[in-house]
């Protein structure tokens, strides 16, 4: 497999790359690239054939979307060719209750706005960033539909929402004959298992595309860490990092080091992989602050696991899901069709203790 087996994005017709690049630490000053070297990792990635390309409008005080905007703007040409996606939602007036948020007045605003800083008329991907419990659900996916007819988005896609939302978005928008939601970024990782139950549930069902974010768990699987290096970083994202590294995660850290070697592959590589290998993931977030990692990043796509390491690295992190999904997993398939194999599902009857 290679970055430029595209795929298309859940329910639109858009062909992505199954790494997309994303632009959060682009003009940062602390933890992220300069400008110069954000260019250098935009080159590197386009040239390797990648087309996705992920921000949002309150990264960086909006310094991400404005250094995108001028990227774009030196190399004219490669705007068309690219994939665009920015997220609404983040305020960048704390104290303007309505410059923040999925109601109306916000979209409208915060669109104009990432349009001027991206020099663009138009966002391939608008992502709704949070949900937003304060606006009706109707006033959000009606403006978002308004926007797809006037050309000024593609598609619509949501983050960090509730899996009842979605699917509350896709019945309403089929209902009223509005654009539909094409696809979910939820953060996932070996280390962030939880969308595996409901977000991953609503994905299948209606046949939405996953971009899933911080797959390397703020770097804690990125090869930095190990038994020998247990120390965090002091940069601004040490605290994301800090609570993950425990007992398990060390066991995890040695059973993906004992993998990489035997692909020849990078921990990181490897991390990735397991992500991008499972079956509700069209494309995966990566992030790179120098092109050294952007490189390293994209060498997961040559990488390929077999069933026994996936099955392996799953096993190590098996995530505790929330009611009903506990109850689904723990004993509602043998409750259901006892010891019989339905759809190639074998299942061994309930019995009440």
């Amino acid at each position: 497999m290679t970055i430029t087996s595209y795929r298309t994005l859940g329910t639109s017709g858009l062909r992505v790359s199954p790494l997309a690049l994303g632009a959060m630490n682009f003009d940062d000053g602390t933890w992220g690239s300069a400008p110069e070297t954000s260019f250098d990792i935009l080159d590197h990635y386009l040239d390797a054939g990648g087309n996705f390309i992920d921000t949002a409008n309150q990264y960086n005080a909006g310094k991400s979307e404005r250094t995108l905007g001028d990227y774009f703007e030196q190399r004219p040409g490669r705007r068309d060719r690219a994939v665009l996606a920015t997220k609404f939602g983040g305020t960048l007036h704390p104290t303007d209750p309505n410059a923040g948020g999925a109601g109306r007045k916000a979209i409208y605003t915060q669109l104009d706005e990432s349009l001027r800083r991206l020099k663009t008329d138009y966002i391939d991907l608008y992502w709704m960033h949070q949900w937003d419990r304060h606006t009706p659900i109707e006033e959000t996916l009606s403006t978002l539909d308004d926007l797809v007819r006037a050309g000024k988005i593609r598609a619509i896609g949501v983050s960090n929402v509730p899996a009842w939302w979605v699917g509350q978005a896709v019945g309403l928008s089929g209902a009223r004959g509005w654009e539909s939601i094409a696809a979910l970024q939820v953060e996932y990782s070996l280390l962030a298992r939880t969308p595996e139950g409901e977000q991953f549930g609503a994905a299948r069902a209606l046949g939405l595309g996953v971009t899933p974010w911080s797959p390397l768990a703020s770097g804690v699987l990125s090869g930095k860490y190990s038994r020998a290096v247990r120390t965090v970083e002091g940069s601004s994202r040490s605290g994301y990092a800090a609570p993950n590294l425990t007992e398990d995660t060390f066991v995890l850290l040695d059973a993906l080091a004992e993998i990489a070697d035997e692909h020849a592959a990078s921990v990181a590589a490897v991390s990735l992989a397991w992500v991008r290998q499972q079956a509700e993931v069209t494309s995966t977030l990566i992030g790179a602050r120098t092109v050294e990692q952007l490189h390293a990043n994209l060498a997961s796509a040559d990488v390929v696991l077999s069933p026994e390491q996936i099955v392996r690295l799953s096993a190590l992190t098996e995530p505790a899901l929330e009611y009903p999904m506990n109850v689904i997993r723990s004993f509602a398939t043998g409750f259901l069709q006892g010891d019989t194999t339905i759809n190639d599902l074998d299942s061994t009857a309930f019995a009440r203790a």
